[in-house]
């Protein structure tokens, strides 16, 4: 029997507008939200190393009241305990703070081994489960892209990819595997209205982070046209010495 915590994010939806207001990001704005991809597979493989080993799976989320989406999403899959952290002025945690209050979680669920995406889709910094696996005092491997009930993980190397085996406890982060996703069918969705959801908050250490604020990238500047066989010498050369893709 295992105990596996996977940890769901909630990001914009990549086709989702971003809009800056006063040097922040207005995420009243953003008309979708979605769990991260990368967290999609994760939660795959707990649910299948579960099924196949025996023990259960508790989805952890930090975030505002919008969050239990995820929750929601994961319920509808059959998973029955769902734990969402969060304060109301946690507002700018910064890398360090996130890492404390899902470890806090982590280990409030008695948990063996924690799964979650290599890296969200937001921020795209990958720190969230080394940084977890530090605080718990737990082994990490990262990247994996094939997993079984027996602990054994598939991972890339510089040279191809190699297999290993760890003991719990371990933190482990997922890439994109060859499973399918699951999707709830109508039933599972009707039970998940009716789930619970434990929410909690809890101490984190003051943060180690300036914020200065929000800004839009600069906008691309407009295409060139070039007609004719004139003009091959300077559109070679604005490919070589401008685009530098020759």
């Amino acid at each position: 029997m295992v105990e596996i915590a996977v940890l769901l994010k909630q990001v914009p939806d990549t086709n989702a507008k971003i809009v800056v207001v006063n040097g922040r990001v207005d995420e009243s704005a953003i008309a979708s939200w979605v769990t991260s991809p990368y967290d999609e597979y994760a939660f795959e493989a707990a649910l299948q190393h579960t099924e196949a080993a025996g023990g259960s799976v508790t989805a952890i989320t930090l975030g505002p009241a919008r969050a239990d989406k995820v929750l929601k999403d994961a319920a509808a899959l059959g998973v029955t305990k769902l734990v969402r952290i969060w304060q109301d002025d946690w507002q700018d945690l910064d890398s360090n703070q996130v890492q404390s209050a899902l470890a806090n979680a982590v280990t409030a669920a008695g948990a063996d081994l924690v799964y979650c995406g290599k890296q969200s889709a937001d921020r795209n910094q990958g720190s969230t489960g080394p940084g977890i696996a530090e605080i718990l005092g737990a082994a990490c491997i990262t990247e994996v892209s094939e997993s079984d009930s027996a602990g054994s993980y598939l991972r890339p190397t510089a040279s191809g990819s190699e297999r290993v085996t760890v003991s719990s406890p371990a933190v482990v982060t997922f890439t994109k595997t060859q499973h399918e996703l699951r999707r709830p069918n109508v039933r599972g969705i009707m039970m998940a209205k009716r789930a619970q959801i434990e929410v909690v908050g809890g101490d984190v250490s003051a943060s180690q982070v300036n914020f200065n604020g929000h800004s839009s990238p600069a906008q691309k500047p407009p295409g060139k046209t070039y007609q004719g066989s004139d003009s091959v010498p300077e559109v070679v050369g604005l490919l070589r010495d401008e685009a530098k893709v020759l």
